[in-house]
């Protein structure tokens, strides 16, 4: 039986998503803790990856298993839970279709990132804090130029293993939420490294080191090396993660996010 996980999860203590030897993942703590209570070997798959120190709010994964005998769904979250890390809290499970795909059936993908304007001690391992406010007018002004289907070489980490860097971007823009700033950024792919190093050249205009029509420039001269420093891991989370209709009908998720999209 396939399954579809929905989590939440710090990642503070982690060296990202995917399994890498000799640190931390996600995804690594994932498979122990489900191989612990299950008693068989499970080996998840994530809708995407996250770089180390990157958040979610809903991340998506899918495993397959057979549960033991008396074992049922809302048993084995709860266990689950109780054997996982701090950091990592899953939210639902439910099953699906045995060709259901975290990571192909995903249609659309959302990031935000946090920057506090003031002072915040317990905001500090989830947000940017700058100590003037950058031209939000300006940023927005840069971030429309994202919108449509473009080529994003210029804001993917060099030697990335992606075959192409092309993406649909279908929102893209700055929000006031107290105390600060958010940004997001809704696309049907992200290549390596991208939201950081958007969110980090668009602050470079807001600081006014760089206007609107140089970020176009910027854009679309598909060279990596004119585009500003990352953004710091830390303000960014991956936030939803969007499926066909069908994937999640009749399931009870969360309130507050548009699990699937109807587009």
């Amino acid at each position: 039986m396939r399954y579809f996980l929905h989590l939440a999860y710090d990642g503070s203590a982690f060296h990202g998503w995917q399994i890498q030897p000799g640190v931390s993942t996600v995804q690594q703590e994932l498979d122990r803790c489900l191989t612990q209570v299950l008693r068989q070997p499970v080996y998840c798959l994530g809708s995407g990856r996250t770089d180390a120190g990157v958040h979610a709010s809903h991340q998506v994964a899918h495993f397959d298993a057979e549960l033991p005998e008396g074992l049922d769904v809302p048993t084995l979250l709860y266990r689950l839970n109780r054997a996982l890390p701090a950091g990592i809290r899953c939210q639902v499970l439910h099953p699906v279709a045995p060709d259901a795909h975290a990571r192909y059936h995903a249609k659309i993908r959302t990031y935000e990132y946090h920057v506090r304007l003031t002072p915040d001690p317990f905001a500090a391992s989830f947000s940017l804090y700058l100590d003037r406010a950058p031209d939000v007018a300006a940023m927005n002004e840069a971030a429309a130029m994202l919108l449509g289907t473009h080529d994003f070489t210029s804001f993917s980490k060099v030697k990335g293993a992606e075959k192409h860097y092309v993406c649909t971007c279908f929102e893209a823009g700055w929000h006031q939420e107290p105390g600060g700033l958010v940004f997001r950024i809704r696309a049907n792919r992200f290549v390596r490294g991208m939201v950081r190093l958007v969110v980090g050249t668009l602050l470079t205009v807001g600081r006014g080191k760089m206007s609107p029509e140089q970020f176009g420039e910027v854009f679309r001269s598909l060279n990596r090396v004119h585009a500003s420093g990352a953004a710091l891991a830390g303000g960014l989370f991956l936030c939803r993660v969007e499926y066909p209709a069908e994937l999640v009908e009749g399931v009870e998720l969360p309130a507050g996010l548009p699990y699937f999209s109807r587009s």
